[in-house]
C-alpha cells in the first residue's frame, strides 16, 4: 500500500525549485555538486512546507526531463535524501517526502514561537505585540463585573452579544458608514471570521483573487479550504494596488471572491488611497465578486500626519458588494481572540446560521473585555499604547537591519506591523533556514506568495526594539554570510532547524 498522500509533478516541483536562486557565487566559493544542490532544494521546500510531507515525487526521468539534468543526477539526489531521512521509497508505490525521526513537522502558517524557545531564540515569524497594560487587565476585570447576568444563560450567541454587536455598528456609524446591529456578526478572530466567509461564498474549486504578496496564513486557510488562488500582483515598494491588473483578473477569472488588506498591508505595509478603494469596490461589483475588506490594521497609523482614508466599505455602505473583517487581536492583543465581520443582513443572517456547524459562538467573557474597551474610550488610549510600541521597534529595527545588513532593500510603511525586505538578491527560504541555526526566526517571502514567488524576501515584524532588534539584525546578518558562505544547505538531519516557519 503507498504511503503517499499527495503528489507534486515535475514541472510543479521544477518551478518550485527555479524559485530558489542565491546571489552568484564569488571567487572562492564552493558550490555543491548539482546533485547535493538538487537534494538541498528539496529538503528546503519541504521544512518550509512548500512541498508537503508524504507527497509522491516524480519520477527520477520525469524529474530529470523537467530540470534539464541527467536522471543519475536526480538519481543520487533522492538517495542523499533517503539517506537524511527526507525521502522515503518502496519498489511500485515510488518515492514520497517524509521528515527525519525527532523532527517536528513543518508549519503551514506564521505560527507562535513555542514558549520553551523563547530564551534561545529571538523570533521575528509572528507579527504580534504584548498585550497593553493595565488596559488588558481593566478589560477583563470590567468584563467580570458585567458577567453575572450572561452566566445564567446557556452562553451560545451565535450572532454575538447584542451589546457588543450594538457598539460596533455604532462605531461604524461614527465614522460615517451608516450600520445596522443586523449587519454585524462577531466572530473568533479575524481567522474565524475569514474562514466562515470563504465557507458560505466559496466552495471547492472556486476562484479566490489575492494580493501578492498576501498575508501568509489566509492564503494557506484558502487552500486548505480548496480555493484556486488566483493571484494579482502589488506594484513596487508602497505603491499597492495596480488597478489595471485589478479590473483585468476580475473581468476574465471571473472569481467568486476577493481577498484585501487595503490598511496597511501584511506583508509590504502599502496604504490603499480613496480612489484605489473606489476603483476596486466599482470592479467587484461590475464582476459579481465579493469583496472581503480586512481592516486589522487600520488603526495601527504610526506617523502622526498619515491621513487615513475612508475604509473600503464606506463606497458599498449596503454591503453588497463589500464584507469587512475587523479584530481586536492585531490593534490590541493577539491572545484577545475577538472579531467581526460587516455585511448586508442577509448575508450576516446566513453566516450565523452556518455556524451551528462550527464553533456555535465566541467566548462571552473576552467579548464582554472588548465591549467594555470600545463603551469607556479604553481602547482608544490602549492603541495609543500599541501604536506607540510599534513606532518604537520600528525605528530600532530600521536602524539595526541598515547597520547590519545595508545591501538589504526596503521602504519604511506608515503604518502596520511589518516590513517587506529584499534580501540582497539571496534566496529567503535559504536565509530563515539558516536564521534557525544562529538564533533568530524569520518567515521567508514565499510564505506571502503563490507557487514559489518571492523567493528573495522576508518579512520583518516590528515586535522588538532596542538591543534585541540590533541582536536580531546581527543574527540575520549571520544567516545572510552563511547562505553566502554556501553553508546553508545541510548535509542531514542534525542540520534540521529546532523550529519551523511556514
Amino acid at each position: 500500500m503507498a504511503q503517499w498522500t499527495s503528489a507534486v509533478g515535475a514541472a510543479q516541483l521544477a518551478r518550485l525549485l527555479s524559485s530558489q536562486q542565491d546571489r552568484p557565487a564569488g571567487p572562492g566559493t564552493r558550490r555543491p555538486p548539482a546533485y547535493r544542490a538538487l537534494a538541498d532544494g528539496i529538503r528546503l521546500l519541504v521544512l518550509e512546507g512548500r512541498v508537503p510531507v508524504a507527497a509522491r515525487l516524480p519520477a527520477e526521468r520525469e524529474l530529470a526531463l523537467s530540470l534539464s539534468v541527467s536522471r543519475t543526477t536526480v538519481a543520487a539526489a533522492y538517495e542523499a535524501l533517503r539517506a537524511e531521512g527526507f525521502l522515503e521509497s518502496r519498489r511500485g508505490a515510488g518515492s514520497w517526502t517524509a521528515v527525519p525521526a525527532g523532527n517536528p513537522l513543518p508549519a503551514r502558517g506564521l505560527e507562535p514561537l513555542p514558549p520553551e524557545a523563547l530564551g534561545s531564540m529571538i523570533d521575528l515569524g509572528c507579527a504580534a505585540l504584548p498585550a497593553p497594560e493595565p488596559w488588558l487587565t481593566r478589560a477583563v476585570q470590567g468584563a467580570l463585573e458585567e458577567l453575572p447576568p450572561y452566566a445564567h444563560t446557556h452562553g451560545d450567541y451565535p450572532a454575538g452579544l447584542p451589546a457588543l454587536r450594538a457598539m460596533i455598528a455604532e462605531r461604524y456609524t461614527a465614522r460615517g458608514i451608516p450600520t445596522m446591529p443586523e449587519q454585524i456578526m462577531v466572530t473568533t478572530g479575524a481567522m474565524g471570521a475569514i474562514d466562515a466567509i470563504c465557507h458560505l461564498f466559496g466552495g471547492r474549486g472556486e476562484r479566490i483573487a489575492v494580493e501578492s504578496p498576501s498575508y501568509a496564513n489566509i492564503l494557506q486557510l484558502m487552500r486548505e479550504a480548496g480555493a484556486r488562488l488566483v493571484p494579482v500582483a502589488m506594484a513596487e515598494g508602497l505603491a499597492g494596488w495596480d488597478m489595471d491588473r485589478w479590473r483585468q483578473v476580475l473581468r476574465e477569472a471571473a472569481p467568486r471572491i476577493a481577498y484585501v488588506v487595503a490598511d496597511f498591508h501584511n506583508p509590504t505595509g502599502a496604504l490603499a488611497d480613496e480612489n484605489q478603494r473606489r476603483q476596486l469596490v466599482d470592479a467587484a461589483r461590475s464582476a459579481g465578486t465579493v469583496l472581503i475588506a480586512d481592516e486589522t490594521m487600520s488603526e495601527l497609523w504610526l506617523d502622526d500626519e498619515v491621513e487615513m482614508p475612508r475604509l473600503v466599505c464606506a463606497f458599498d455602505p449596503a454591503g453588497s458588494t463589500v464584507i469587512t473583517v475587523g479584530s481586536a487581536s492585531k490593534a490590541f492583543w493577539a491572545g484577545m481572540r475577538i472579531g467581526w465581520v460587516r455585511a448586508a443582513p442577509d448575508v450576516i443572517r446566513s453566516l450565523v446560521a452556518a455556524r451551528a456547524y462550527a464553533d456555535l459562538g465566541t467566548p462571552v467573557l473576552e467579548q464582554l473585555a472588548v465591549n467594555w474597551l470600545f463603551s469607556t474610550g479604553g481602547w482608544e488610549k490602549a492603541v495609543e499604547v500599541r501604536r506607540g510600541q510599534a513606532r518604537d521597534n520600528r525605528q530600532a529595527l530600521v536602524a539595526a537591519v541598515r547597520r547590519q545588513l545595508p545591501e538589504w532593500e526596503f521602504e519604511v510603511p506608515r503604518g502596520g506591523l511589518t516590513l517587506w525586505v529584499r534580501t540582497g538578491g539571496l534566496s529567503g527560504s535559504r536565509v530563515a533556514e539558516a536564521g534557525e541555526r544562529v538564533g533568530v526566526r524569520v518567515p521567508s517571502g514565499p510564505r506571502f506568495g503563490v507557487d514559489g514567488a518571492f523567493e528573495g524576501y522576508v518579512r520583518l515584524p516590528f515586535t522588538v526594539g532596542g538591543a534585541v532588534a540590533e541582536e536580531a539584525a546581527a543574527r540575520l546578518a549571520a544567516a545572510a554570510r552563511l547562505v553566502e558562505s554556501g553553508g546553508a544547505g545541510g548535509t542531514g538531519g542534525t542540520e534540521t532547524p529546532r523550529t519551523f516557519v511556514a
